[in-house]
């Protein structure tokens, strides 16, 4: 079993690994960051953001929360997406679930594990708004539909907001993405949802 001391160690032989290939790196890095990407993914030990798209630290702004979140009360999220947006001015926002999601695996069940229930009752939403499509499905297979519908539904929630579309209104460059990782085999799939205008939304959901 590993230990934190071990971790430390790790640390060390990877900031030497790192001032060996490049010795101006960590002093590049403390000067500024300028991220392209923001990537809005599941807490999973198993789906590391950087790592998955073989990005650098400084290349990637990362948040993170059980099931891939979007939640339009949830003030540590929307911290983070007014200062990728507005202050980094990222050019590309990415919603990454994954299959075999524990929350969303928790959100078809109906055993009672305490807070996280409250957080996931718009998958058991979700879900219930999309009965018929996982009709006949087994339940590995609805797991991961749920996962996927979860992106697609993330995706629009995070381009209602105010600062998405305050950017698009002042012309800013910015695309929203929905992705999702296989634990099986390392692979991304784009899900095909990306949005990148005002335009693509439901009128109801738009702001003057």
């Amino acid at each position: 079993m590993m230990d934190v001391e071990q971790l430390l160690n790790n640390n060390r032989f990877w900031a030497e690994s790192l001032r060996a290939r490049d010795p101006e790196f960590f002093a590049r890095l403390a000067a500024q960051q300028r991220p392209e990407f923001l990537w809005i993914g599941c807490s999973d030990s198993r789906v590391p953001a950087n790592e998955v798209v073989g990005l650098m630290p400084g290349e990637l702004f990362v948040h993170r929360n059980v099931a891939n979140m979007v939640v339009a009360t949830d003030m540590n999220f929307l911290s983070v997406l007014q200062y990728a947006v507005d202050v980094l001015q990222v050019k590309q926002v990415i919603v990454c679930g994954h299959y075999g999601c524990g929350g969303v695996r928790a959100a078809l069940g109906h055993e009672e594990l305490g807070l996280i229930d409250n957080w996931l009752r718009a998958l058991k939403a979700l879900y219930h708004q999309n009965l018929e499509r996982f009709s006949g499905l087994g339940h590995e297979a609805q797991v991961d539909l749920l996962c996927e519908l979860n992106v697609q539904r993330q995706v629009r929630n995070v381009c209602h907001t105010t600062i998405v579309q305050r950017a698009w209104a002042r012309g800013q460059a910015l695309a929203v993405h929905g992705w999702i990782y296989g634990l099986s085999d390392g692979l991304v799939k784009d899900l095909g949802v990306t949005v990148s205008s005002a335009a693509q939304l439901d009128q109801t959901f738009l702001y003057e």
